[in-house]
């Protein structure tokens, strides 16, 4: 079994320090609500967990929660409550998602407020060893101190000098902060230097520390996670324990892309988890998601989406279909499928080629229930391999749809357009609206098939449409 090693640059033989395999994965900030990027990381590093569970291995998974940052207190101070209750709401929020999703809850979900013992001890002692320096009630790292600083982004200090950030109280511009002094109208904590709060980068050494060990096997994020922050979870925690190294198999996902554009907070192109639930069954969006591999880019669009939710009740058919004939002369052989799944997944998880192997063995499934053969077993092989990916083979309940009035809009739609040409009046706008917003009932009611029929009627009567983050809008061809 071999996994990607950001950290080498290339496929590494997996093997753990013990027979617990000890895992850490970066979590939320919780001060809104969890979106497809969130939902691409931790979908993946289920899927690890998982598969490492169903190759033996005993596991211990450890996801933080960032419930103290600068975003926090900006979003905070606007909806006029306490950090905490701003925090409570959306760590709860991304739990439902994520239950939502079948994703398998952590072993432990440490608090970055409820380590900062732990994160104080880590600090004292990085500036008892001259790795960290106090000044003006703040405590920063020398990033100098420490050699080989920038072998996990393959960086050099020169191409890190340009992206650091200067401040009169640093000794260094590299040197990032471990405790920043407290600021007026913002939580704090006592400390040694005086009360302030911890910067973002100890958190996750303090956590994966204190619940795995000073050495853990998979550390997992996004690919945005790289540098500094993980480049610093290592210079700050080898320099305080001593041991090197503090992770042996760093995983980094890709990003989710829009139109060749990462998909960000700042841009004002998310689309949450709950957006998308409303439209898609969780099966449909872990295939979404696990179709690509990993460490690629995942672009998003709804008729990507829409193909994955169509392929996820390929999937459902074939688990819960019967055969048509009794008594039965033979059986379907999975083996060959569970085979190749098992070989895609060791070779670094690719869930691509074993979601491959699941839609191959789903039409074997299909086609040995149309001759009467036993395909009994080839089921049970089908939902077990599916278990793995977090498949659950349920469909999402799906509201209901009056949807007589299509082929009323679509023929009204067709007798403006076979009309003489003329600009487009008020009527043939209006009826354009009517199906885009009917297309969209459709949609959240997953009646895709349907949903497609508008678009397909309109594209036919010259009428485009675009689907993006912000909805669906249309424009005339040209």
């Amino acid at each position: 079994m071999k996994i990607f090693n950001t950290l080498s640059g290339k496929k590494e033989e997996f093997t753990p320090q013990g027979p617990e395999v000890r895992m850490y994965v970066c979590g939320v900030t919780p001060y809104s609500d969890a979106h497809l990027g969130h939902a691409m990381s931790y979908v993946i590093f289920d899927v690890v967990r998982r598969y490492l569970k169903f190759r033996g291995y005993s596991l211990r998974f450890v996801q933080n929660v960032t419930d103290i940052d600068d975003k926090i207190i900006a979003r905070a101070n606007e909806r006029g409550v306490s950090t905490r209750e701003l925090a409570e709401k959306f760590s709860q929020s991304y739990f439902d998602d994520m239950a939502a999703l079948n994703v398998v809850p952590a072993d432990f979900y440490p608090r970055a407020t409820e380590e900062i013992p732990k994160m104080l001890d880590i600090i004292g002692g990085l500036v008892d060893k001259g790795f960290a320096y106090p000044a003006g009630g703040s405590v920063y790292f020398r990033v100098r101190r420490v050699p080989d600083y920038g072998k996990l982004s393959h960086r050099t200090f020169e191409a890190m000098q340009t992206q650091s950030e200067a401040g009169e109280e640093k000794e260094d511009p590299l040197d990032f902060v471990l405790w920043k002094a407290s600021r007026p109208g913002e939580p704090s904590w006592e400390s040694p230097w005086g009360p302030g709060r911890p910067g973002w980068h100890i958190e996750c050494s303090a956590m994966s520390l204190k619940y795995l060990g000073s050495s853990i096997d998979i550390h997992g994020g996004g690919q945005d996670l790289v540098f500094p922050h993980h480049e610093n979870e290592i210079a700050q925690s080898e320099s305080f324990t001593g041991v090197k190294p503090f992770v042996r198999y760093w995983m980094h996902n890709g990003m989710v892309q829009l139109g060749g554009e990462k998909m960000s907070k700042s841009l004002g192109n998310l689309v949450t988890i709950k957006e998308l639930l409303a439209r898609y069954s969780a099966d449909g969006l872990r295939l979404f998601i696990l179709s690509s591999h990993y460490r690629s880019p995942l672009t998003y669009s709804e008729e990507i989406i829409e193909a994955a939710e169509k392929g996820a009740e390929r999937l459902r058919q074939a688990a819960r279909g019967e055969s048509k004939a009794m008594p039965f002369s033979r059986s379907v052989a999975a083996e060959p499928y569970r085979d190749r799944f098992i070989e895609a997944m060791d070779d670094d998880f690719n869930t691509a080629q074993a979601v491959a192997a699941l839609f191959d063995l789903a039409r074997e499934i299909n086609r040995a229930d149309e001759a009467g053969l036993d395909a009994s077993g080839a089921r049970r092989t089908l939902k077990e391999l599916g278990g793995i990916l977090g498949l659950s083979f349920e469909e999402a309940e799906a509201p209901a749809l009056d949807v007589a009035p299509l082929s009323e809009l679509l023929a009204a739609m067709a007798e403006k357009a076979a009309k003489p040409s003329a600009p487009p009046d008020a009527d043939a706008t209006a009826l354009v609206e009517r199906l885009v917003a009917l297309r969209r009932e459709l949609r959240q009611a997953k009646k895709f098939k349907l949903a497609d029929e508008i678009r397909v009627g309109l594209d036919k009567l010259g009428v485009v449409l675009e689907d993006t983050p912000q909805g669906t809008k249309w424009k005339k061809k040209r």
